[in-house]
């Protein structure tokens, strides 16, 4: 499973599906609509969901949409959605505005996410950055305008910068742990909310410099340079590996989608949602993303039920 292009994402994917929960998908016994939106960084996960949902179940039309994790919690507590995709926790403005429109949800980890830094192939001098020279990077007050401002050795040559829009759950997560403020960010950057943006800037432009999540390197890992980032033990690149044991830190993170309780009464949610669980541990790694354990999902899934069990 693959990011869309930017294209297709900004279009949103319409996919079809019907069929029972995870246990009897394919039985041809359901119908109706399951409405997804929120972050580009769990995009892929969804979309490859669904798409295997829909190889059994012909008859349930799922929408993704990519209006960042902030936009999607906007879409999710006015109602408008079942799922909402997010690549940080909901905040508590948000919680208070669902709790407003009488929302009820269940946070689900999907994933773990190595939060990447990028820098063009043709850059052959830019191997590691600290989390310090990150900060003097992107800091508000930042003055740091080439690369020979970051090291002494390395070229006076402008940095260009690309990262997530301000409605993104990366550009807060990131803004949090390298600059210790949610959305405190320098604000001369290419900013999209469509991390194939982002890509396609970090690949065309020699000196560019960006973040986003780890499943749009793994796809264009012949268009991109992968950095280490050095946290105070080493420089450390985000692998499986890493990601699990921890070691790929700070910029490792989970990644979630938001389920609505009502929603979970219409059966083409709660079908969804289940295979979304059951199906994880194989899905997700095709993603480019980490999968919980085979515990965490049984867990979730007796979470969803009984979340189900007390919305009806």
């Amino acid at each position: 499973m693959t990011p869309r292009t930017s294209a297709a994402v900004a279009a949103a994917v319409l996919l079809s599906a019907c069929g029972g929960d995870a246990g009897n998908a394919g039985s041809g016994s359901l119908s109706g609509s399951v409405s997804i939106d929120g972050s580009s960084t769990v995009f892929p996960v969804a979309e490859a969901v669904a798409e295997e949902f829909q190889i059994a179940n012909q008859n349930v039309r799922v929408t993704v949409g990519v209006s960042g994790t902030g936009g999607g919690f906007q879409r999710f507590c006015g109602g408008e959605t079942d799922i909402s995709n997010a690549s940080r926790p909901i905040d508590d403005d948000e919680r208070e505005e669902c709790a407003a429109n009488g929302v009820e949800f269940n946070e689900v980890s999907v994933a773990w996410d190595g939060l990447s830094v990028i820098v063009n192939p043709a850059n052959d001098f830019v191997e590691c950055l600290t989390v310090q020279e990150l900060r003097r990077i992107w800091q508000p007050s930042s003055s740091v305008r080439t690369w020979q401002d970051v090291r002494p050795s390395w070229p006076a040559e402008a940095i260009r910068l690309y990262g997530p829009g301000t409605d993104s759950g990366t550009f807060d997560y990131f803004t949090e742990t390298i600059n210790g403020e949610s959305g405190a960010s320098r604000p001369d950057f290419q900013a999209s909310e469509d991390d194939n943006i982002l890509v396609q800037g970090v690949a065309g432009d020699r000196y560019a410099l960006g973040y986003f999540g780890y499943a749009y390197y793994s796809e264009n890992t012949d268009r991109l340079k992968l950095v280490a980032v050095d946290g105070g033990s080493g420089c450390v690149l985000p692998t499986d590996e890493t990601i699990e044991d921890g070691t790929y830190a700070p910029l490792a993170r989970p990644l979630f989608m938001y389920v609505n309780h009502a929603a979970l009464l219409r059966p083409e949610v709660r079908a969804y949602v289940d295979f979304l669980l059951t199906e994880a541990p194989a899905i997700v790694p095709s993603t480019g993303y980490h999968a919980l354990s085979d515990a965490e999902y049984r867990q979730e899934l007796a979470e969803i039920a009984e979340a189900a069990g007390a919305a009806g």
